[in-house]
């Protein structure tokens, strides 16, 4: 099921991370190991079983999301979900704490595809259409690694090629879901899963509710690059390098999927019909600003509306994802 290695910091790059921890407000990641994961199975659905790896907070993690029949024939199987990994000391009573340090492709196609009853402009059953299907399609792009760029062919049109710049993302973190629940990898929801949220890269920290002892973390869907909606039914689908570090933070507990990068505190909110995911990441936002940052609530609602940006992560999922952006720029110091 699994390959694994676990080793302890050099001196060197404990000072590194010393400074880190610091930076981080994190004195135990000095003292983390960094284990290197080698998946070899997936799991379909997000849900409590036996962890594939156990880590303490602090601790790093370097893998890779899977490949599978997917990406190499029309109709293939979907590889899964890498997961779950069990965090020591993580409580229901906690919030787990996702540093995504490095996310880079590890290979040099990436695919995209249409198929007929899947994707926003596509009908399915429960949005009949009169207009012809979308044909399926299958789009083979290929990557230039260390230009991170992307290359397609469009011999049907005028322009003939097209090349993109790279934005690594993963299009699921999660948790196990509550009780005995079970989610397919398509749904996203509280516990986080498919929201295809473009901000789920390098750089970012991603903040997740804990339903179970040890929080049970799974991640995959790799996508070099994903506009906003994830229009067509699939980013620029590839597998992934990437590195996690883990923390907690005891004693709090959210109720949404949170985000923060550099520029931005971020809130997901998944399900369906549409608004009701902007109204969910716009509620625990303002509730954010509240009871971290000192704002009273009505004044919180009045400055999120003139200063948050909306982001529509996916609406092709069986939920819908809205991800509400604060800038910290306006944060208290």
């Amino acid at each position: 099921m699994m390959k694994t290695c676990t080793r302890r910091f050099t001196p060197g790059i404990l000072t590194v991370l010393t400074v880190l921890g610091i930076l981080f407000g994190c004195e135990r990641v000095a003292h983390a190991e960094v284990h290197r994961f080698t998946p070899t199975v997936g799991y379909p659905t997000f849900a409590r079983r036996e962890p594939v790896l156990r880590i303490r907070p602090g601790d790093i993690v370097e893998t890779e999301t899977l490949w599978g029949e997917w990406y190499e024939r029309p109709g293939g199987k979907w590889p899964g979900e890498v997961g779950p990994f069990y965090i020591e000391g993580a409580t229901p009573n906690d919030t787990l704490v996702v540093k995504i340090l490095r996310l880079r492709p590890n290979r040099d196609i990436a695919i995209s595809t249409h198929n007929p009853s899947f994707g926003l402009l596509a009908a399915d059953r429960w949005t009949p259409m009169l207009t012809d299907p979308i044909p399926a399609r299958r789009f083979v792009w290929k990557l230039d690694r260390e230009r991170m760029t992307a290359t397609l062919e469009l011999p049907g049109s005028r322009i003939g090629r097209i090349e993109v710049k790279l934005s690594p993302m993963l299009g699921r973190v999660a948790v196990a879901p509550p009780g005995e629940e079970s989610f397919d990898g398509l749904w996203p929801g509280p516990f986080g899963g498919n929201m295809d949220a473009p901000d789920v890269r390098e750089g970012t920290t991603v903040y997740l509710p804990i339903f179970h002892e040890g929080a049970l973390f799974y991640f995959g869907d790799g996508h070099a690059l994903q506009g906003d909606g994830e229009i067509c039914g699939s980013g620029l689908e590839t597998t992934m390098e990437v590195t996690f570090q883990f923390d907690l933070i005891k004693g709090k507990k959210i109720a949404w999927p949170r985000l923060e990068d550099d520029t931005h505190i971020m809130v997901a909110g998944s399900v369906r019909p549409l608004v009701d995911a902007v109204r969910i990441a716009c509620v625990e936002l303002i509730r954010w600003l509240v009871e971290d940052y000192g704002f009273e609530k009505w004044e919180a609602l009045q400055v999120v509306s003139q200063l948050a940006v909306l982001r529509v992560a996916n609406v092709v999922d069986p939920h819908y994802t809205v991800v509400a952006k604060f800038p910290k720029s306006y944060l208290p110091r």
